[in-house]
């Protein structure tokens, strides 16, 4: 059982809104995702999945915690909604073809900072050239984790300008139910790297 596992079952998970992210719903009424297949990568118990699959999006969610993805099926269900459902290792797993788009939120923050350039290659793979990659990265202000601080200039190191186009503007503060704060930014993947 890995320790997110260990988490659902336990219902200690106080990173859960209990709904959708505020920057997401900007993102969906301001039109600026584009319709067709995405991947919520730590989709947790899939507020963000639903969300999409309400609003007509292809969705696929994965997580590495089958309590999660259950708690997201009977949600699908209930709303007589479909989103393909992946338990996998975000490090390892791959999907028959590249996404439109992704929607990173918990995923980065969780995993150990000497995994994020494997992640960040996983995003690249997993993402069409000229796809989006729809990021809150996460604020702690605080060294260790999880959730970890992921420092708006590493990030621009991780995700760098030969990969991926950055937007001219600043992110936008996104509060975060732990008391902390994301800040949301949406990159394109660049066509060759």
């Amino acid at each position: 059982m890995t320790h997110w596992e260990e988490k659902y079952q336990a219902s200690t998970i106080p990173w859960d809104r209990g709904g959708s992210s505020p920057a997401l719903q900007r993102w969906l009424d301001a039109d600026a995702l584009a319709h067709g297949r995405i991947l919520v990568p730590g989709c947790g118990r899939g507020h963000e999945a639903l969300e999409l699959a309400r609003r007509g999006f292809l969705v696929t969610a994965l997580d590495i915690a089958p309590t999660a993805l259950a708690h997201l099926e009977r949600e699908l269900a209930a709303a007589g909604l479909t989103a393909e459902r992946v338990c996998a290792d975000a490090l390892l797993w791959q999907p028959a073809a590249p996404f439109d788009a992704i929607y990173e939120q918990t995923c980065l923050c969780a995993l150990q900072p000497e995994q994020w350039p494997g992640y960040e290659r996983q995003l690249f793979q997993w993402l069409k050239p000229g796809g989006r990659l729809y990021a809150l990265f996460m604020q702690t202000g605080r060294a260790g984790g999880p959730p970890f601080h992921c420092d708006l200039a590493d990030m621009r190191t991780l995700f760098p300008a030969a990969r991926w186009i950055w937007p001219d503007s600043e992110p936008e503060r996104e509060p975060h139910p732990d008391g902390i704060f994301e800040l949301a930014t949406v990159l394109v993947r660049r066509q060759a790297a």
